[in-house]
Parts: C-alpha cells; sequence; structure tokens
C-alpha cells in the first residue's frame, strides 16, 4: 500500500486514542471483500461451494470470501450474488426492519450499485426505487449491475441534488446518502484515495456533503427516514456534518440502527455538546470490513408530496404493440398489462412507479426496440423476468455449456425445446437470453458481459 500521509495518522491518532495501534496495525493487512445473495433470484442464498467463505457478523446475508476469481463465477454472471465490501452491507442491514414493501425509495448517490441493489432486495419487486448517479459514466456502471441483479422496479437517474428535490418533493419513504467524500477508509483498497487525500479535500467535501444532505432532505416524506453514510473516518464529513444538519434541519431527529450492526461499530461522537453515540463507525481494526460512517434520521410527520415533472413515458407506436403482443405471446403467454415507450425502447412499467422523468437512463424493465416490426428483447428483460418465459435453458454452473454460454458462444441443447426465444438459467437462476433454432441455442448474452 501507498504511504499513508502523516496528517491523516495524526488526525487517527488523536481521534482513536489507545485504539490507534490497533488500528494501524490492521491497516498493514490487505482489504477483505465479502458477498451477499440476491433475494430477487435467491429465495434461499448459500454461499457458492467451490469458494471458501464464512458469514458476516450481522444481518444481511453476507458473506467474507476467499477468492481472486470472483467476477468470473457463473452465479455472479446470474446476478445469484453482489461483491461489496463488508462494512457497505452493514450500512443497509442496520436499518432493514424499517423498509417495507411498497415502500418508495432514493439512493441519491448510488453508483455503483451494492447499496441500491440491496436495498431493492428489501422491496421485493414492489414500490419504486430511484437510483441516481450524478456521474454519466458511473451511471452505466450503476446500470449494468441493476440489470444483472434482476431488479424490476428501478428508475434511474443522472441528476444533481437540486433537480431530484425538484422532481420528487416530500415523495420518498426512505432516502440513502451514500455522499462522496475523502475515501480515508478505502485507504487499504484503493491507492487513488492515498493520492488524492488532502485536509483541504476534507473541508470541500463537507461542504458538498451538507449542500447534498440538505437537498436530500427535502425529498423525504413525513415521518420518513434518511440514512447519511461515508467511507470515511474525518469529523468534518461524519459528525460534523451531521451536527450541522440538527442544527438546521429541527425536523429530523436521530435514531438508532439495528443491535447486531451496532454491537460490531463504535459509537459516533458527540459534536458541540449534541450525543450523537447513535451514529455508528466501522473501523477495520474492529470487525474485518474498511471504514464506513452511517446515521440514521427520521423526518417529522407531514404530508406527502407528489411527482413534479413532465412523464417521459410515451404510448406505444402501433408497431411496436404489434411487435410486443407477437414477442409476449410466443415467449411468456401472456402481454404484460404496462408497456410504455421511453425513447426507442419498449419498457416493462411494474405497479407502484409513478412516471418517469425527463432524461433518465431507463424506467422498469427495458423490453427490447422494434426493428422491421419485430421486438428484439433487451438483456435485462431476461434477467428480471427469466422465471417466467415459456421456454428455459437451465445450465449447471460447471457444465461446458455454461462456459460456452459466458463466452458469448452457442450451443447443442436437445432437450425437446421448440424454436423461439428463451431464458437461459444458470443452476435455476435466471442469467441472460438465447434464441433456440432446432436444437441450437443462438447466444444473446451481451458482448460486454462475456468472459474473454
Amino acid at each position: 500500500m501507498q504511504e499513508i500521509p502523516k496528517a491523516f495518522l495524526s488526525r487517527m491518532q488523536t481521534l482513536l486514542g489507545e485504539a490507534y495501534p490497533a488500528f494501524l496495525r490492521e491497516m498493514e493487512n490487505a482489504p477483505v471483500r465479502a458477498l451477499r445473495g440476491n433475494p430477487l433470484k435467491c429465495t434461499a442464498f448459500s454461499a457458492p461451494t467451490d469458494i471458501e467463505t464464512e458469514p458476516l457478523p450481522f444481518s444481511g446475508g453476507g458473506y467474507i470470501f476467499y477468492s481472486d476469481s470472483i467476477g468470473r463465477h457463473p452465479l455472479h454472471h446470474a446476478g445469484a450474488f453482489y461483491v461489496q465490501d463488508p462494512s457497505a452491507i452493514s450500512t443497509v442491514a442496520a436499518v432493514t426492519s424499517l423498509l417495507r414493501p411498497g415502500m418508495r425509495i432514493l439512493d441519491l448517490c448510488a453508483a455503483p450499485g451494492g447499496k441500491c441493489t440491496q436495498l431493492a432486495g428489501a422491496l421485493h419487486e414492489t414500490g419504486m426505487l430511484v437510483a441516481n448517479e450524478i456521474s454519466r459514466e458511473r451511471c452505466r456502471i450503476l446500470r449494468q449491475n441493476i440489470e444483472r441483479m434482476g431488479v424490476r422496479n428501478a428508475v434511474v437517474t443522472s441528476l444533481d441534488s437540486e433537480k431530484i428535490l425538484a422532481y420528487y418533493p416530500s415523495f420518498f419513504d426512505f432516502v440513502l446518502v451514500d455522499a462522496p467524500c475523502s475515501g480515508e477508509g478505502m485507504f487499504r483498497k484503493y491507492p487513488e484515495a492515498v493520492e488524492e487525500w488532502s485536509e483541504d479535500n476534507v473541508v470541500m467535501c463537507a461542504r458538498r456533503q451538507k449542500k447534498i444532505l440538505a437537498d436530500a432532505a427535502g425529498t423525504v416524506v413525513g415521518g420518513g427516514y434518511l440514512l447519511y453514510s461515508t467511507c470515511t473516518f474525518s469529523l468534518e464529513e461524519n459528525e460534523q456534518v451531521i451536527h450541522w444538519f440538527l442544527e438546521t434541519h429541527p425536523e429530523f431527529t436521530l435514531r438508532p440502527v439495528s443491535a447486531d450492526v451496532a454491537a460490531v461499530t463504535a459509537n459516533g461522537i458527540s459534536v458541540g455538546g449534541q450525543d450523537l453515540s447513535a451514529a455508528r463507525r466501522f473501523y477495520p481494526h474492529l470487525i474485518s470490513g474498511e471504514g464506513q460512517f452511517l446515521c440514521l434520521l427520521q423526518k417529522e410527520d407531514g404530508l406527502r408530496g407528489e411527482t413534479q415533472f413532465q412523464n417521459a413515458l410515451r404510448p406505444l407506436t402501433k408497431e411496436e404493440e404489434k411487435a410486443a403482443r407477437v414477442f409476449f405471446t410466443d415467449a411468456l403467454g401472456y402481454i404484460p398489462q404496462r408497456l410504455s415507450g421511453l425513447r426507442d425502447n419498449v419498457v416493462w412499467i411494474p405497479d407502484g412507479m409513478d412516471g418517469c422523468p425527463p432524461g433518465a437512463f431507463c424506467c422498469g424493465v427495458p423490453v427490447g426496440n422494434v426493428t422491421k416490426g419485430r421486438l428484439i428483447p433487451h438483456h435485462h428483460l431476461f434477467s428480471a423476468y427469466g422465471g417466467k418465459f415459456l421456454r428455459k435453458v437451465d445450465l449447471p454452473a460447471a457444465s461446458p455449456q455454461c462456459g460456452a454460454y459466458l463466452r458469448g458462444e452457442g450451443f447443442l441443447w436437445d432437450d425437446g425445446v421448440d424454436n423461439g426465444w428463451c431464458a437461459v438459467h444458470i443452476d435455476g437462476i435466471p442469467c441472460g437470453g438465447g434464441k433456440i433454432v432446432d436444437g441450437y441455442v443462438k447466444n444473446h448474452y451481451p458482448k460486454g458481459l462475456r468472459i474473454k
């Protein structure tokens, strides 16, 4: 690991006191990685038996794992699990008891998608999730992970917090602000975080976090929750931001998180005489994982707002409607009720989703686009709704056909399945799509996802 700045170490020594030597020793060790199961695809997840794992000591369905090739594992491609830092898993796990099906949830700084897809799992395909990321490049990564995990009820946007507030005033039951920060908690994991660190950057990040958090507060419905988190240790970006927020937003109150996460984290640090011990600090010398801070806030009762934008969804054209009817009748045996158009795509909108803001990357599940009167299906459709396809090709993860499919190759499948579009499953989990032609499966797995 690159040499850690002395100014940072001095700050940590002041912050930790007697615990500082233990922290320093742990920072010399390699970072720990974990995975968590995806309830949208696995009703009862167990860690892959061909990977050495150990369960995390808190809820969230997570396991520490020991493998250098986890991203190539077939079940990772199928979205059976998500690779995530243990402390990052703890953030949503700390509030899971508050999350209910049918909620309206906003993840304001959602890329790359770990916490976002964890929130989607808690919704159980109900309600709606707005997954926002201001960086359009990172938003593409976010969208890919939402596809892989089979999320059906997300709107993916790339907007600043002020625009989100204008579109969704007092709208969401639960809002997560995983704020951009100085990244002190990621020093072991990302050398660039060490290179970019400075005390000036800490101050700049804190200023930006206050603006984002203030905008996020306006999107929370009366009685709703706001969860603030960072991957840094600094008081300026954590407790001092919360102290400022509670002073300027008296309608919010600090709330405790789940007991199992509280048991493996340190109390928040009081600022200005304000007791912030209910906030949580995740230190690598206390439990395996990187640095994390989280704080749960609840808004006092109030009215619920409505969306304030012109819906970007449009009715299907006659050509799209006809092509969708032919495709779904053949592939699923029925036609979904809520099909709409979004730019050049047909999209499947689930119940509970209130429109689509202008410029959204996607909304619901992209079904595909219509070319020369035929609907060409989108990968997201197979990932999210593969279990509903009439034709299914289920490949054992260790089979040669599975390896061929993930490399983008076709393969023989003489199992009496008739010709047409099919969903390709891996060990029973929807992964992607293909087209059966006389006992041969033509590959429809996207080129950018294939194993090289």
